[in-house]
């Protein structure tokens, strides 16, 4: 039977994994972008890096990781160090959008694909590119009241057998141990299903951009 246990080294390329096949509003994302990569280093792996000991992996039968929990106990100081000391490694992987446009040669693929398909990915990739270079302290408004933050992914395999309420519950209280008073999240407006859960959970909606779905719980 899969079993929640803490992150270990070398989970790394599995959580990547599976942020790329559940990044697409909780579908497979692979392809959507010029480089899958990025999905990883901006979404899952940086936490990993900085706080280790918040993040929970569902582990299957098998040995594979196929979900995790991941975050942060200090949004403010999480975002200072990304866009200081993890971001810069990557500026001439991936320029910022204003200064170059992904290489079409980067795409694995992309022999295969016509104009439109190569500049379809490199929008929504620049997309991504922006959030990521314009993360810094204070950015987000809820971030001081809710000084915690997380990202959760499951593969299908998982879902609907309470993996993800154990994952909250096991961050929940270890924040909570950390004097914490709160703690936010943030969907894709279209991933409805995830939406649900978290008001099943007790999140509850706040304020927030217009393309993303905002929740909090206080601790």
């Amino acid at each position: 039977m899969p079993h929640i246990r803490p992150f270990r080294s070398g989970d790394e390329p599995a959580l990547a994994e599976v942020r790329l096949r559940t990044a697409d509003a909780g579908a497979d994302a692979t392809g959507i972008f010029v480089d899958d990569d990025l999905w990883g280093e901006v979404f899952v792996l940086p936490y990993v890096a900085r706080h280790p000991d918040l993040a929970v992996v569902v582990e299957t039968d098998d040995g594979r990781v196929a979900g995790y929990i991941v975050g942060t106990d200090d949004t403010r100081a999480f975002e200072d160090w990304f866009a200081t000391e993890w971001w810069p490694r990557f500026a001439e992987r991936w320029p910022a959008p204003d200064a170059a446009r992904p290489d079409v040669a980067d795409a694995p693929d992309a022999a295969a694909l016509d104009a439109s398909a190569l500049d379809e990915r490199r929008t929504r990739q620049n997309g991504t590119l922006s959030y990521a270079y314009g993360r810094r302290a204070g950015a987000e408004p809820f971030g001081d009241t809710y000084p915690a933050h997380l990202h959760i992914d499951l593969l299908r395999e998982l879902q609907g057998q309470g993996f993800g309420r154990r994952l909250i519950d096991t961050l929940v209280a270890a924040l909570r141990e950390r004097g914490v008073s709160g703690l936010h999240l943030a969907a894709d407006t279209r991933n409805t299903s995830a939406a649900a859960f978290y008001e099943r959970l007790g999140l509850t909606r706040i304020p927030s951009h217009a393309d993303v779905l905002a929740f909090s719980m206080p601790l």
